[in-house]
């Protein structure tokens, strides 16, 4: 196969293509390049079907820190578990391609995307995606692309194409998006409270942007790509369906009008194992084939009621929101908790207040940078009335936990007004339809339980879709688990009253036109005050204190030329305070000094003796010190927590002092005046000046009166020294 290139000006930068050099044994292989970003994505196939009765698609990104010229951490220096942030990246791979791979493929199917460059200046995920896009594209799996993928955020007013991630820092919209010819397959978005119209306006330029990514992977398909392969697209027995539908049709179509969950699940799993009794006496190996007919049935029938019956399922208005309940404070000894349940989803959502070293470090091929707020997703089997082994979270999970975070990120206080590390852990006690929104909801309120003063309420509501194409379609407000399941979008959208913090949109089919998308906005904007009204009758504002049981901080900023103080030789100041005041002490590099413990007031006192440590010293300021050692020339004595200044022996009587501990020892309690401070910060202190001073005419000395006595003679009792 010989190497074919493609190179286009795109978001003002040079996209390459290529194919055809790398990875050669791959069914298929493309190594795309942006400006200095590279990563190559590779397809394989297995030559036979696979037993599954699911569309065996994987989808790895493969985060190898070379890329930005990093070493991993760890004991073994190597790539080990993906990171959150290395399996998101493979989620936004995976989400745009699966609904344009036939759902009945069978064959083994594995996107495995790798990084071998990583800059600044553009998102190594958008990179990521393109390469994906173009190896399947090339490859014998039957796809119906190719799809672009674009990133667009806003800064200062103004839109941009491929931003830098300097540029994303600063903007209050950041959308990236996967699209087709048809419309838009794909949408994530983060926003600080943004307009419905302003994400309409976002879209629209990144669905342009994408075209010009399709054309070039047209191109070089057209450059590279040979026939397709023939690869077997599953379809179940026509027999088998027949059969179901001669004989179990009008029980599936009662069945799923059910209205609670357990029983209508109940009822169609007795029609499953009745109809697969009948079954198995004449086909062989019948189960995939009949859920294939249930499900087609079910869709069939969602689709008519809806589009031609003009009716939900379970009665509700196609904007009707199910009934919610909030709860807050259900845990005592936590530090915020709530409960929020909407119809038969169920979610609970505990905060935990850390203290700076709490954060979690968080290294990607872009950035290394520390997160003080996390937001963890956990979804139990019991969930969903299922019983099957506990693993560790899942990439649904993460997910999720990551679609909640961003929803709440820009409505958390500023670090310095805030300065704890916030955690969140949302458990999905029930679900049917949504828990990632109720999580948000759930989030939002715990975290006002708490005292966290976040700036304004966050709730999340999931517009579904009943698809006929683009001139019959309807939205579904609030979509229960058979409205997603058999349905065809899941369009997620967090925000306050005031605009949009997150979204995420995924679809079932080729492409979904703006105005539809323009239209779900809407429709879930008036969904999402109406569920805002029933959180505020629960807890409206933040509440004024934090739980008695959370951690008490303080911020102190000192000069960053008095940090060494602060520290101490070999750390034993900050050390002492610490022990002495049962605490924990972060020093940050521009001055700012976190003092975190359980006991609100051994964290006041510990947060004054650092300001007592760390402030100037002021020549005439009297202080009451301890005395640290003695030595012949005087005593060294600790005015401030860690602060010693020297009481000269000469200053510590008027009169005569031979030895230091003729008037002071160690441990002693001393009041002393600052009567120097000198330009390296050395103190020096007077016991003398705060004590009276003699009668006139004493003798400073020796005490004697030289009026009464008069002048002592001269030595030697004046004989002639001759």
């Amino acid at each position: 196969m010989s190497v074919q290139t493609l190179e286009e000006e795109w978001a003002g930068r040079t996209l390459r293509l290529e194919t055809g050099r790398l990875a050669r044994q791959a069914n298929a292989a493309v190594l795309c390049r942006l400006g200095d970003s590279a990563a190559l994505a590779t397809v394989g196939v297995s030559d036979e079907p696979v037993a599954a009765d699911f569309l065996p698609l994987r989808v790895d990104f493969e985060e190898k820190m070379y890329a930005a010229g990093r070493i991993p951490g760890g004991f073994f220096r190597r790539e080990g578990k993906p990171s959150d942030e290395a399996v998101l990246t493979a989620r936004r791979i995976d989400r745009p391609i699966r609904p344009l791979v036939p759902e009945g493929l069978r064959h083994d199917v594995q996107i495995i995307a790798t990084p071998f460059s990583a800059e600044r200046g553009s998102s190594i995920d958008v990179v990521a995606m393109i390469a994906a896009s173009a190896a399947m594209s090339l490859s014998s799996v039957p796809f119906a692309g190719p799809l672009g993928v674009a990133q667009v955020c806003r800064v200062n007013g103004e839109f941009v194409t491929g931003p830098s991630l300097e540029q994303i820092e600063q903007s209050d919209l950041v959308l990236l998006a996967a699209a087709t010819r048809q419309g838009i397959v794909m949408l994530e978005l983060q926003g600080t409270q943004v307009s419905n119209e302003a994400i309409v306006s976002a879209m629209e330029l990144a669905f342009v942007e994408c075209q010009k990514v399709i054309e070039a992977i047209e191109r070089l398909v057209e450059k590279a790509g040979g026939p397709k392969e023939k690869c077997a697209v599953w379809q179940p027995r026509q027999e088998i369906v027949s059969f179901v539908r001669a004989t179990a049709y009008d029980r599936i179509s009662g069945a799923i009008e059910i209205r609670r969950k357990q029983e209508r699940e109940a009822a169609l799993r007795a029609i499953s194992r009745e109809l697969l009794e009948q079954l198995s006496s004449e086909h062989e190996a019948p189960e995939p084939d009949l859920q294939a007919a249930l499900a087609g049935i079910m869709a069939e029938r969602l689709k008519q009621a809806v589009l031609v019956e003009r009716r939900r399922l379970d009665g509700r208005a196609f904007d009707e929101v199910r009934p919610v309940t909030c709860e807050v404070g259900i845990f005592p000894r936590v530090h915020g908790s709530a409960l929020f349940q909407r119809g038969e989803t169920q979610v609970v959502t505990i905060t935990t207040l850390g203290a700076t070293h709490d954060q979690r470090m968080v290294r990607t091929l872009e950035e290394e940078d520390y997160e003080r707020f996390m937001h963890h997703y956990n979804f139990p089997p019991f969930s969903v009335g299922e019983v099957r082994p506990l693993r560790a979270p899942g990439r649904r999970e993460i997910g999720h936990g990551a679609l909640a975070q961003n929803a709440l990120s820009p409505v958390l206080p500023p670090e310095d007004d805030f300065p704890y590390t916030i955690r969140l852990v949302s458990e999905c006690l029930e679900s049917n339809g949504s828990t990632s929104m109720a999580a948000v909801c759930g989030s939002t309120l715990s975290l006002m339980d708490a005292g966290v003063p976040i700036k304004a309420p966050v709730a999340g509501i999931s517009i579904g879709l009943v698809w006929d194409g683009p001139d019959r379609y309807q939205l579904l407000t609030d979509i229960q688990g058979i409205e997603d399941f058999e349905g065809y979008m899941d369009f997620k959208i967090a925000g306050t009253r005031l605009g949009v913090t997150a979204v995420q949109m995924d679809t079932k089919t080729h492409g979904l036109p703006i105005s539809l998308l323009s239209e779900a906005l809407e429709q879930a904007r008036v969904a999402r005050i109406q569920i805002l009204d029933i959180m505020s009758e629960t807890l409206p504002y933040p509440r004024a204190q934090l739980s008695p049981f959370a951690p008490r901080m303080h911020a102190v900023h000192i000069d960053t030329s008095k940090i060494g103080l602060l520290i101490g030789p070999g750390g034993r100041n900050v050390r002492k305070l610490q022990e002495e005041y049962e605490v924990e002490i972060d020093i940050q590099d521009d001055g700012t000094v976190y003092v975190f413990g359980d006991d609100g007031d051994k964290v006041d006192a510990a947060r004054k003796a650092i300001e007592d440590l760390t402030r100037e010293v002021k020549v005439g300021e009297v202080f009451t010190g301890r005395v640290i050692s003695t030595t012949p020339f005087g005593a060294f004595v600790e005015i401030l927590p860690g602060r010693e200044g020297l009481l000269h022996i000469s200053h510590l009587a008027w009169e005569h002092v031979g030895r230091t501990e003729d008037v002071l020892k160690e441990g002693d309690e001393v009041q002393v005046k600052v009567i120097e401070v000198d330009t390296d910060g050395k103190i020096r202190l007077s016991r003398k000046e705060l004590l009276p001073r003699p009668r006139r005419g004493e003798d400073e000395v020796g005490g004697r009166d030289f009026e009464r006595r008069g002048p002592r003679p001269p030595r030697g009792g004046g004989r002639d020294r001759r």
